[in-house]
């Protein structure tokens, strides 16, 4: 920008997205642009949280929010990662600063994963306010839930896809987390079609093989009609 269009203390920057301060989201050796569903594949926990943390820390320490979805059978793991990294992860709960959910708690409802419904709660989540003057959520899920026995969750494709159709835009960013030693390869290049940014190998980057939901929600709905 320009120096002597650079806005005076007080008056709104033009990288303002409604309330939502912008300041540069610092991302596995990137800077986040303006799409923000991101796709994470991992092949370990240790990779995991070497990209993760300091992006998770780096958001408490601007006033954020944070809100994460985990296994909950690996709740304690995750919360001791967090200290580890200098997270005063009860300070931050306390003041609701940092939520953490069991997955059991965020996706499934009633015992089955309903995409309608998780859909629409994501609102409340990604319109919260942090206790700062940056007005952001940022947003951790672990998607392993996917893999249990329960009814819906075969609709994890068409539900990524819609996330990116109804808050693709959203100045929040929402970390998308997979596990690549889980889910198999057919699953893992369509879910690289519903996501506009993707981390390979550590590395945040503009994902080539996205296209737009609608166009992949069509195509999903030929394929289950033909029986594919």
């Amino acid at each position: 920008m320009n120096p002597e269009h650079q806005p005076r203390s007080g008056e709104p920057s033009n990288n303002q997205v409604g309330d939502k301060e912008e300041l540069p989201i610092r991302f596995a050796g990137s800077v986040l642009n303006a799409k923000r569903h991101i796709c994470a594949f991992f092949r370990s926990q240790e990779e995991e949280y070497r990209i993760l943390l300091p992006f998770i820390k780096e958001g408490l320490e601007r006033g954020e929010k944070a809100f994460h979805v985990v296994n909950p059978e690996l709740r304690e793991d995750h919360l001791q990662r967090l200290k580890d990294a200098g997270i005063d992860t009860g300070s931050a709960e306390e003041s609701g600063q940092f939520k953490l959910k069991g997955w059991d708690d965020v996706y499934f409802y009633e015992g089955r994963f309903d995409k309608e419904r998780r859909l629409a709660a994501w609102k409340d989540v990604l319109d919260a306010t942090g206790p700062g003057p940056i007005r952001r959520t940022r947003v951790v899920a672990h998607m392993e839930w996917a893999l249990e026995d329960r009814e819906g969750v075969e609709d994890l494709l068409e539900y990524e896809a819609m996330f990116s159709m109804l808050y693709g835009d959203h100045p929040d960013p929402v970390i998308c987390t997979y596990d690549l030693n889980k889910f198999s390869p057919d699953l893992v290049t369509n879910m690289l079609r519903t996501h506009p940014m993707v981390i390979v190998g550590g590395l945040l980057q503009e994902n080539p093989f996205y296209i737009p939901p609608e166009q992949f929600l069509a195509e999903l709905h030929e394929r289950r009609t033909a029986g594919v």
